[in-house]
């Protein structure tokens, strides 16, 4: 992995954050190249979700640096991250409800690389939906929504929680081919934290395993998923 201190991409040096006094990541130091992807794994509870709500300004730092794209953003405020080219799509999804899909995704336009019909494009089934409201969607159209607004942000990076949560099979396979082709078309850098970890170690070029906020494997993604005795240590992952 790149070296935490790169000026380029995401780097995060001995980041100490959590909710209030109470700390959850302690001294998390990782490197995001542009256009590289990363596995955010662990089990359940450890700060994954954290992790990526603090790179977005939500959490309390304790302690530590964030930089994005060359510029300090440690301290920056949370409304001034996406407009550096940081998308986020939290596991809530967040939508709004009672706008149409189209109105959705309008009411996040901040670029000009990505448009409505380009998110149509990525997401055939929105298109058909469009003039639905957000509460009318299942859970997967939901989801692909939350992505396409985030994408009318125009980000260089994108942060994915659990995108693939309680989802049908069928509908895990679209999210990860639309992933692929963002990673391959766009030349997007990912953060992925999900559960599915072979399907996100597949995916990702390196891969990060946190335990009760602190990093205990930070290395090549192929290499962790080639090794069933180490997956099932670090993640409880059946061989």
């Amino acid at each position: 992995m790149a070296d935490p201190g790169a000026d380029a991409g995401l780097a995060l040096e001995a980041v100490t954050a959590g909710y209030g006094e109470t700390v959850v990541l302690d001294r998390i130091s990782l490197a995001l190249p542009p256009g590289q992807t990363l596995a955010l794994l662990g089990r359940n509870g450890v700060g994954k979700s954290t992790l990526l709500a603090t790179i977005m300004g939500h959490t309390t730092l304790h302690g530590g640096r964030i930089a994005f794209a060359g510029t300090d953003i440690t301290a920056l405020p949370t409304w001034r991250r996406p407009r550096l080219g940081i998308g986020y799509v939290p596991q809530e999804r967040e939508i709004f409800p009672s706008l149409s899909v189209e109105e959705n995704l309008t009411v996040a336009a901040r670029g000009t690389r990505w448009s409505v019909a380009r998110v149509y494009d990525l997401f055939p089934n929105l298109a058909r939906r469009r003039t639905n409201m957000g509460n009318q969607l299942s859970g997967g159209e939901q989801q692909m929504l939350s992505i396409g607004r985030a994408l009318m942000g125009d980000p260089t990076l994108l942060l994915l929680d659990e995108p693939l949560e309680g989802l049908a099979p069928v509908i895990v396979d679209a999210l990860m081919e639309s992933f692929a082709r963002l990673k391959r078309e766009d030349s997007l850098a990912i953060v992925l934290v999900e559960q599915h970890a072979r399907l996100a170690l597949a995916f990702a070029t390196d891969a990060v395993v946190l335990d009760r906020g602190r990093t205990v494997y930070q290395g090549d993604s192929a290499t962790l998923l080639a090794d069933a005795e180490r997956m099932g240590a670090l993640l409880g992952v059946a061989g």
